[in-house]
């Protein structure tokens, strides 16, 4: 007797410890994804979608029975357009919010403006645009082009197309400034000529004094590296002068962009990104349904919505492998052999250089606002952050300082 009360009262301690220390709450409580993205402002209409690709992508995930047996819950934030309200948010989200990863941010402005704010936390932050380069921050993982997979390729591309006379058209921040650094050194490399360079601050509408200039200096092609709302003023400034055939290769125009304000109204208008809708396959087609059919805002998909929707499903394959959504431990797991199969083909980082591999496609703007492509290259390209033909503290040197 003595004996079986002793086992009753050791089994009721062990269950009294096993509820002591089962919290059933945390077990089942979410996982929350931080997105920082404009919803308003003139980066809304290229930033919304971006959202929508989160959403799709979670939405999949927790159809899929989550991660770690827990749900995804994103808690978004729109920066509106706005660098500094970008950093403040993702301060929120992190600290207040308690959120386990970060997808965001269009422009550099913006991206430079929250990468002190996750490198403080040790936080994690997966940015989907073409940019630049000359950065590789701990803390961010690159989904978008490198200088070599985009702005490269595109530049060389117009010039061997159209010819060496090239007129550099941007919006007046860190993204334009520094990629028509690189382009000058394509176009002197090349014996060509920048027969002028004209730079608008983001969101503005005055376009016709650059469309002025161009038609007096007559360049051979337009390498325009304009942000948000400014294209659709350029587009009708082109039109309302009768610039229909200038060559134009946009490098920060999407599908998204070009149903909205227009593009495919030019008949020699051109884009240089890793990802057309039209990319062929059936896992795009597949995607390009899915995506349609989650939300009504967008007709269509685009390179940054892509590389948004990997970069997601990468996160998630990097928690399963690790076991756990804590961002330090995220961020080492995710550089260990992490590649999908994404709608516009192979999807995998480079743990040297925390970029994605990337393969260029250059495609001829439809009236219909989708790309027919041109000219595909046959293999991914390994991301090139910092041009080779100088070191790291001389592009350090040249770029430091406004913009």
């Amino acid at each position: 007797m003595k004996t079986a009360l002793r086992l009753s009262l050791a089994v009721a301690l062990l269950l009294g410890l096993a509820l002591l220390l089962w919290r059933p709450e945390q077990a089942r409580a979410p996982i929350r994804v931080g997105v920082l993205h404009s919803l308003t402002g003139t980066m809304a209409v290229s930033e919304r979608p971006l959202a929508a690709a989160v959403r799709l992508a979670v939405d999949e995930i927790n159809g899929g029975g989550g991660l770690l047996g827990r749900r995804l819950e994103i808690v978004l934030a729109d920066t509106r357009s706005d660098p500094a309200l970008a950093a403040r948010e993702a301060e929120r989200l992190i600290t207040r919010e308690g959120v386990a990863v970060l997808f965001g941010c269009w422009t550099s402005a913006c991206r430079k403006a929250v990468r002190p704010v996750v490198e403080r936390h040790g936080h994690l932050l997966f940015y989907p645009i073409q940019y630049e380069g000359l950065e590789q921050s701990p803390n961010i993982i690159y989904t978008g082009a490198a200088p070599n997979q985009q702005i490269v390729p595109g530049a060389r591309w117009a010039m061997a197309e159209f010819g060496r006379r090239v007129y550099l058209l941007g919006s007046d921040y860190v993204f334009p400034h520094t990629a028509n650094l690189i382009i000058r050194d394509l176009v002197a490399a090349a014996g060509g000529s920048v027969v002028g360079e004209y730079y608008l601050p983001l969101g503005s509408q005055a376009l016709a004094a650059a469309v002025a200039e161009i038609v007096r200096l007559d360049p051979d092609v337009v390498l325009s590296t304009l942000n948000g709302d400014s294209n659709a003023a350029y587009f009708d400034a082109l039109l309302a002068a009768g610039q229909a055939d200038r060559p134009l290769l946009s490098f920060s125009v999407a599908e998204p962009e070009l149903a909205a304000w227009g593009g495919g109204r030019l008949h020699r208008h051109y884009g240089v990104w890793n990802y057309f809708q039209s990319t062929p396959g059936a896992r795009n087609r597949a995607f390009v349904a899915a995506y349609l059919a989650s939300q009504r805002d967008t007709p269509c998909t685009s390179d940054p919505i892509e590389a948004t929707y990997v970069g997601v499903r990468l996160w998630a394959n990097a928690v399963r492998e690790v076991g756990a959504a804590e961002p330090t431990r995220v961020n080492t797991g995710v550089l260990l052999r992490q590649s999908i199969e994404g709608p516009g083909g192979v999807a995998a980082i480079d743990a040297a250089t925390r970029h994605m591999w990337k393969r260029v496609r250059i495609g001829h703007v439809q009236r219909d606002g989708q790309y027919r492509e041109v000219l595909a290259y046959a293999s991914h390209l390994r991301p090139a952050p910092w041009p080779t033909y100088r070191d790291h503290a001389t592009w350090q040197a040249m770029t430091a300082g406004p913009p």
